[in-house]
């Protein structure tokens, strides 16, 4: 982050941080495209994981959105490696 205007720099932008986000029922990987690409992985107990780099808070907000749309009941959000 620039010190002085408060914008992301380069080296910021290519930081993405890695999330886990759980929702409820199972999604197949049709829907990898649609989630920005992020792995798709079903667990037993019924649950999907989402899980990969996500740039920023808007974007993040932006896959929390999609879930909203799915209708799919969002159980979790984690971010990964911290």
């Amino acid at each position: 982050m620039d010190k002085n205007t408060g914008t992301p720099t380069s080296l910021d932008l290519d930081r993405s941080q890695q999330y886990e986000i759980r929702v409820r029922g199972h999604l197949d990987e049709r829907w990898s495209d649609w989630f920005d690409g992020m792995t798709i992985t079903l667990t037993e107990d019924g649950d999907t994981l989402l899980t990969g780099p996500v740039v920023d808070q808007a974007a993040l907000y932006g896959l929390l959105r999609k879930v909203r749309d799915v209708g799919m009941p969002l159980a979790s959000v984690n971010p990964l490696g911290l």
